[in-house]
């Protein structure tokens, strides 16, 4: 990643990465010291997750301009700890495997006030790292273009999905702040991040609940993004000027279909065996499903709703242009040896299981 445009911070300024020892995070930090920032405070919740940052400690060329932190966001004590002096704020500590919204809420809302009412007056810049789950894909003003203008889900809680939800919730508290404190923000919304250390198949191509792998996705693309690109993508939005208040996409070129994606998963890692669902199929399971659910009282939760369909299933065209444009960001990993090097993971990980 080569950045030859002016910074809006100094490469001595101190900048924070929450959930910097995660599968993103960690690429987030590397990138940095690559760039030659000599103060990332990194913010981990134990010593566990520290593990990945600790590598990097301890590599002579880099052990200080790492300052590593553990803490608990939703202590506000930790959260002025952690933001004491930072000018970029990089967040991407948020609850993932959280099932119930009270926990979802508590880990990726919570934590971000707290955060937010810990940060300098002279932040520079608060990158808070988002997903697509926040698009509700529909009534789009380009007919099946996703891009930053599309509509988010307005009542996210009848998705039946906690992570969207509070990733809803917690764009809205960043614009409030922002808009209420002042303090200068960006927003970046991933698609599907791959790459070693989080494999597996996306829902996206299909759902494995009913102990047969359904195939949903068909010709539909793939909103991919490789770790490291989507790392390049949340650093040039915390130190390029011009990102004030902007929220971005991140998805890489030329993505493959779900359907070449499960050929591929089946030819190189594993062979299963799958049964491909025509959307309009899909789309009338998830109807029938929603009207059995509200007809037995919520006696078998609403999993599969049209909201949901809309989301992971709907055919849509994902665009990255403003990414590009205004940021001028390319993926630094081509689709093709991303998908090479997630499958021999995926590989690895299967042989040592």
């Amino acid at each position: 990643m080569l950045i030859e445009t002016p910074h809006i911070i100094q490469k001595s300024d101190p900048v924070l990465v929450t959930g910097a020892g995660g599968f993103i995070g960690s690429r987030v930090v590397n990138g940095l010291l690559k760039l030659d920032f000599e103060h990332i405070r990194c913010f981990v919740r134990s010593a566990q997750s520290a593990r990945r940052i600790e590598s990097l400690a301890k590599d002579g060329r880099f052990s200080s301009r790492i300052e590593i932190v553990t803490g608990n966001l939703l202590s506000p004590g930790d959260c002025v700890r952690a933001a004491k002096g930072a000018k970029v704020i990089f967040h991407l500590a948020a609850g993932r495997g959280e099932k119930s919204y009270p926990d979802a809420f508590m880990n990726s809302v919570v934590t971000t006030r707290n955060l937010l009412d810990s940060a300098d007056r002279d932040l520079r810049r608060f990158v808070n790292v988002s997903s697509f789950s926040v698009y509700s894909n529909r009534n789009k003003r380009r007919g099946r273009v996703l891009d930053e203008s599309c509509e988010i889900e307005q009542a996210p809680a009848q998705r039946g999905e906690a992570y969207c939800f509070a990733k809803v919730e917690q764009e809205q508290i960043v614009r409030e702040w922002g808009s209420k404190y002042g303090i200068p923000y960006t927003i970046v919304r991933p698609g599907q991040v791959y790459g070693a250390g989080n494999e597996g198949i996306t829902g996206r191509v299909g759902i494995g609940t009913f102990g047969v792998f359904l195939h949903l996705g068909g010709g539909n693309r793939i909103p991919l993004t490789h770790v490291e690109n989507c790392a390049d993508a949340i650093i040039l939005a915390g130190i390029l000027p011009g990102a004030d208040g902007e929220i971005f996409n991140v998805v890489d070129d030329n993505l493959p279909t779900s359907r070449y994606f499960l050929h591929l998963y089946k030819k190189k890692v594993r062979r299963f065996r799958s049964i491909y669902v025509p959307h309009i199929a899909s789309y009338a399971l998830c109807f029938l499903w929603e009207k059995y659910s509200k007809w037995s009282g919520d006696q078998l939760p609403p999993v599969f709703n049209r909201k949901r369909w809309h989301c992971y299933w709907k055919q849509t065209v994902f665009s990255n242009e403003k990414l590009k444009k205004k940021l001028g960001w390319s993926p630094r990993v081509s689709i093709s040896d991303g998908l090479t090097q997630f499958f021999e993971s995926c590989r690895a990980r299967k042989a040592n299981a």
